[in-house]
């Protein structure tokens, strides 16, 4: 299991898909990311809602973090396994280590550049429900591209 409190740093910026970078609204927390598909999504949980965050999940391998471990706070609830990360001096929630993929990272794609962000599509994810609607997000990541 991820070690929450130290966001890990992997992965080579000469392999696979393109490094997408990210970062909060004050800049302190910088990190980029490598999706491997071009899907979001959007899910309606109380969390989620209230923090308007689109998802795009990745494999640890596919996130580092380049600044702002030290900015770094880290809120829990229910059965404490998600870890949700924000910047404790613009209060943005980046990324954090999600329920369903305890080994890898979830991107706020809106943390992103929005001319990376454009390419995403995003679909539906129904928290409201999420024992019942987690094991669709679960598969390998699957290849999609957004619509044309």
């Amino acid at each position: 299991m991820i070690d929450a409190s130290v966001p890990r740093m992997t992965g080579s910026a000469t392999t696979g898909s393109a490094w997408k970078l990210g970062a909060c609204h004050c800049g302190r927390v910088r990190f980029r990311v490598r999706p491997t598909n071009l899907l979001a999504l959007d899910c309606n949980c109380s969390i989620c809602t209230k923090k308007g965050f689109l998802h795009l999940i990745v494999e640890a391998k596919n996130f580092e973090l380049l600044s702002g471990t030290e900015s770094l706070q880290t809120y829990t609830f229910n059965t404490g396994t998600a870890q949700h990360h924000f910047c404790r001096h613009c209060g943005v929630h980046p990324f954090y280590v999600p329920r369903s993929h305890p080994d890898g990272f979830d991107v706020n794609l809106r943390c992103l550049d929005p001319a990376d962000a454009a390419a995403f599509s995003i679909e539906p994810f129904d928290g409201r429900n999420w024992e019942a609607s987690v094991e669709q997000i679960r598969d390998p990541e699957p290849v999609r591209t957004a619509p044309r």
